[in-house]
């Protein structure tokens, strides 16, 4: 298991990652969400080693990760770390090598993922002949080149089109099904929600919530749904009810001092009602009520 405790990052008077902790389990896809500066780039960096840690620690199965675990974690940095001009199958071989593999287990293993992600046909292709989304290709495959033991990955699905998504989304199950503790970061999170066992929000370099999907919108406030034939503006002045948004002749409110017998008693009155049901709340919902 990865795990990082009370880690701490500064540039200069800035406090970038304050006291974060948070465990990645064996066999889990965790996703880390965050808007922009929250601190998960500079995290997963000092969990590589790339950053210098100023306060906390990056554990690897309960003692201090050192440099030799770092080797044999697979790495997606968010600034793309490969070779332009250089063929991509030479450039997968040459990151295989550096880990340890021998010549031909390393030929046999960049042949195997560039055919995984049909790119068999442009092995001699320089990086920058691929398109955006290809490039994508060939970084996730330099990630997973060595068979590593963990998997942290900066925004993977950036770039991607929807087969692509499905095949990265697959091949990340398939580590996850081997034991490897997956760690990765997205923007998307109807993804995250459909992919992860776990998830970690980050808000202004601290953790603000980390739990299952389940767990999480489990936390949030109940709401209902309702859908009228006529107009839904009246409920503003209902007493005991919040509203949430309203679309049309639909509305989603809280109830927060009355009952589901009562809103539906005083909206029969206003003609026919289509919908009244509990709507659970979306990662989405969630991750925005956290870092607001």
């Amino acid at each position: 298991m990865l795990e990082v405790t009370q880690l701490v990052r500064r540039f200069g008077e800035k406090v970038a990652v304050d006291e974060v902790s948070f465990s990645v389990p064996e066999g889990m896809l965790t996703g880390f969400v965050g808007g922009n500066g929250a601190g998960k780039t500079t995290t997963m960096r000092m969990i590589m080693g790339v950053l210098g840690v100023h306060g906390g620690e990056v554990r690897w199965d309960g003692i201090a990760a050192t440099a030799a675990d770092r080797r044999r974690f697979g790495y997606m940095p968010e600034e793309r770390g490969l070779y332009p001009k250089q063929p991509i199958f030479d450039q997968l071989v040459y990151l295989a090598r550096l880990r340890g593999m021998n010549a031909a287990a390393a030929a046999s293993r960049a042949e195997g993922l560039l055919e995984r992600f049909e790119l068999g046909g442009r092995r001699k292709d320089k990086l920058e002949s691929l398109s955006l989304g290809n490039q994508q290709r060939v970084q996730i495959a330099a990630a997973v080149i060595a068979e590593p033991m963990a998997l942290i990955l900066d925004e993977p699905f950036s770039g991607l089109d929807p087969a692509a998504v499905d095949s990265m989304a697959t091949l990340l199950g398939e580590y996850a099904a081997r034991g490897v503790p997956i760690l990765f970061s997205s923007h998307q999170l109807d993804l995250v929600e459909r992919l992860c066992d776990r998830l970690i929000i980050l808000a202004n370099g601290r953790v603000v919530a980390q739990g299952s999907a389940a767990e999480l919108t489990a936390t949030g406030p109940t709401r209902y749904r309702l859908v009228l034939d006529g107009g839904v503006e009246w409920l503003r002045e209902f007493a005991g009810v919040t509203v949430v948004e309203t679309t049309g002749q639909s509305a989603i409110v809280e109830l927060t001092d009355t009952t589901t017998d009562k809103l539906l008693a005083e909206a029969l009155t206003r003609g026919s009602v289509r919908e009244l049901a509990e709507v659970r709340a979306s990662v989405s919902d969630i991750y925005r009520e956290a870092v607001a």
